[in-house]
């Protein structure tokens, strides 16, 4: 039986930049996540086993057991920047169940025309923004 590498912690990158090792690519929803067999650009399969359920993007890294490797996080969608009234814009957001990422300053949601047209009648802005892939050590 081939043993799965399993990452039980995340490393959160001081810069944009993949630190190195392999990648995976998800989506914005799919970055929402606690426990998932996981695959990397290079088929390696790994375990994630978090103790909660966190919220991934782009410049967060799995410390997989092996501790021989590691696999950088890349978010393939786009999303929705939100700044406002933070605490009452959030609210609104979780009422209709929308995945959200709460970052300084600004909120992200998966894009959707419904949620943007309600944020925006609650006075908020919203942008449109792209999660940038993490650039490959060469």
């Amino acid at each position: 039986m081939m043993h799965i590498p399993v990452a039980d912690r995340i490393t959160r990158a001081l810069s944009r930049a993949h630190p190195g090792g392999d990648t995976v690519t998800l989506s914005y929803a799919a970055g929402f996540l606690r426990r998932r067999v996981l695959t990397t650009v290079s088929g390696l399969e790994f375990l994630v086993d978090l103790e909660h359920t966190t919220s991934l993007g782009a410049g967060d890294a799995f410390a997989l057991d092996d501790r021989r490797r590691d696999a950088g996080i890349a978010v393939a969608d786009a999303f929705f920047e939100v700044r406002g009234d933070l605490a009452r814009l959030v609210w609104h957001i979780r009422n209709s169940r929308t995945p959200c990422r709460i970052d300084t300053g600004r909120l992200r949601i998966q894009r959707d025309r419904v949620m943007r047209d309600r944020l925006e009648t609650l006075g908020a802005e919203v942008a449109d923004g792209v999660a940038r892939q993490p650039r490959r050590r060469r």
